[in-house]
């Protein structure tokens, strides 16, 4: 995994050429809005148990069948299963947030994780709605305005929101 810098200078070096203007101001914004991105991620990773947990609940709430007999989240075993993926996922997304590159997100986590899924007779449709909930549960609780560095976080929250549709989309 190569953060942002190392991977802008790594393909600057790759074409033997400078840095360009664009490629710097891009990561001046991006250290500008470093403080905005680690409260993002102090703040979903401190609420981590209750975005899981809450996103689960909704999901088998929407979707009865999984924890029913029979279902692929009944017996606890493979509720647990569930919830330590859902918990995976989720700890993968903030490590992208950090470093600004979804790099991490892709190569640790979602890269064969439909095909595991699909062998293991698991939904991918509904993991990709717990993601899903996830994502609104996240947003909501890293773009709560109180308590955190000031300025527009509309970016970021667009940012953070793209990574757990790109989980999403890699599950279903």
């Amino acid at each position: 995994m190569l953060d942002a810098f190392a991977k802008v200078v790594s393909q600057a070096d790759a074409r033997g050429e400078y840095l360009s203007n664009a490629q710097l101001d891009a990561l001046s914004a991006m250290v500008a809005d470093g403080n905005k991105r680690m409260d993002v991620v102090n703040r979903i990773t401190s609420n981590a148990s209750t975005i899981v947990a809450n996103a689960a609940r909704a999901l088998f709430a929407e979707q009865p069948q999984l924890i029913a007999p029979g279902g692929n989240a009944y017996t606890s075993r493979r509720m647990a299963a569930c919830l330590r993926d859902m918990e995976i996922i989720l700890r993968y997304v903030t490590y992208a947030i950090f470093s600004g590159d979804a790099s991490v997100l892709d190569d640790r986590c979602l890269n064969g994780l439909r095909e595991t899924y699909q062998a293991l007779g698991t939904p991918g449709s509904s993991v990709a709605v717990g993601v899903q909930k996830m994502k609104d549960a996240a947003v909501a609780i890293a773009g709560d305005p109180s308590g955190i560095t000031q300025g527009d976080c509309s970016a970021i929250m667009s940012e953070v929101a793209s990574y757990f549709d790109r989980a999403a989309s890699a599950v279903a």
